[in-house]
């Protein structure tokens, strides 16, 4: 039996393992980190590689080592270029330096020995821990039990796409849709649905690889913002007066207008304006409702029926679903074990995180506890270091 079984093995479940491992409350022999996935960080690796993001949007001190100030010295440590290294004042990490800073990280921590690779179709609890199932029949036996899983998988496809999509098929891609073709098998034009930090990175790679050929379209004008969420919620000036709130209504509401959805920093901004000038990509604002097929090509119109664009392929940066995670299997432990729930399904949770006997949850899970943070790298670091001084 494990000490700890954690479900989960992108950010959030890696930063968890990482502070109990670096804590000493657990070794790589005590732990198993469960996930759909071959390797460690897949989901990140392959969503941030998509859209070639050359920088991260939060500042260096946030990443998964304990220390954090971890990631300035792996990079004053290594032969990597300051300059390059970081990006302006909140010295924002490239991709590449934050990724390998994981990588060394989760290579001290013997990670890829905590690793088991499987689908999670249950968890029970039993006298003296948890007992996960996988879907391949496998049984996991662990004292404590951690959820660390993300809305990754719940894609935000609007109906209209998933019309055109039954209409029309392999034209219309949700960006992080796993089996979506690479962009050189796509048919040109392209328009890019969305209006947020992903569409823009994902508009200025594709505007470079297909000048002239590529529309981003988006619902609102642009929300320039420097972080997903003031940076007060970073620290007990936002926090305390959030964690006054009893109702869980109003803590949600409070989280839904924290965040700054479907914004961009400033540099992003500027360098899409760049784009525009000089005609290598379009920007049109239209909320469509339809799609049809028109010769071969698609056509898009809003709610009154006016024609919006005619394009190739459609790419979907809409983000995703806010329902609750992993529900098909956390459903039924909530109502088997009674779990406390709010209106919106999700968790109420103690300030240590902890769920239910010997059941702790992170990221998502946690954001009625921890607020608009939650999912972000900061939260998952909050997280950590409050289930960690818990025990």
């Amino acid at each position: 039996m494990y000490e700890w079984v954690i479900i989960g093995g992108g950010i959030q479940g890696l930063t968890l393992a990482a502070f109990l491992m670096k804590t000493g409350k657990t070794k790589a022999d005590e732990l198993a980190v469960v996930d759909r996935n071959a390797e460690p960080l897949a989901n990140w690796k392959r969503s941030t590689k998509v859209i070639s993001m050359p920088y991260l949007r939060s500042p260096s001190v946030h990443h998964l080592d304990v220390d954090p100030f971890s990631l300035q010295s792996f990079v004053k440590k290594s032969s990597y270029h300051k300059r390059t290294a970081f990006y302006g004042q909140y010295k924002r990490p490239s991709l590449e330096i934050f990724n390998n800073h994981c990588e060394h990280l989760l290579n001290d921590l013997s990670i890829k020995e905590t690793w088991v690779q499987g689908h999670v179709q249950g968890a029970l609890k039993t006298n003296d821990g948890w007992q996960v199932h996988l879907k391949n029949g496998q049984k996991i036996y662990g004292k404590k039990l951690a959820l660390a899983i993300g809305i990754g998988e719940q894609l935000n496809m609007p109906d209209w796409a998933v019309d055109l999509d039954s209409q029309y098929p392999r034209r219309v891609y949700h960006i992080f849709d796993e089996t979506m073709p690479e962009f050189d098998a796509m048919k040109l034009p392209i328009t890019i649905v969305g209006g947020g930090i992903t569409s823009i990175h994902l508009a200025l790679k594709l505007s470079e690889l297909y000048p002239n050929q590529v529309t981003l379209l988006k619902r609102h004008p642009f929300r320039i913002h420097d972080f997903d969420s003031d940076p007060g919620w970073l620290g007990p000036k936002r926090q305390n007066a959030f964690h006054n709130i009893e109702s869980y209504i109003k803590r949600r509401e409070e989280i839904l207008t924290a965040r700054h959805r479907g914004s961009i920093p400033h540099d992003l901004h500027i360098k899409l304006l760049n784009r525009v000038k000089n005609q290598s990509l379009a920007v049109k604002e239209g909320k469509v409702v339809r799609g049809e097929v028109k010769n071969g090509s698609i056509h898009l119109f809003d709610k009154e029926g006016k024609f919006i664009v005619q394009t190739g392929t459609v790419l979907l940066a809409t983000g995703y679903l806010p329902s609750l995670p992993g529900s098909e299997w956390i459903k039924p432990m909530i109502e088997t074990l009674k779990l406390p729930c709010a209106e919106c399904g999700y968790p109420i949770v103690s300030k240590t995180l902890q769920w239910g006997p010997d059941l702790y949850v992170t990221g998502a899970l946690a954001e009625l506890e921890m607020g608009p943070i939650a999912r972000n790298i900061s939260g998952a670091r909050q997280a950590a270091e409050r289930i960690v001084k818990h025990l």
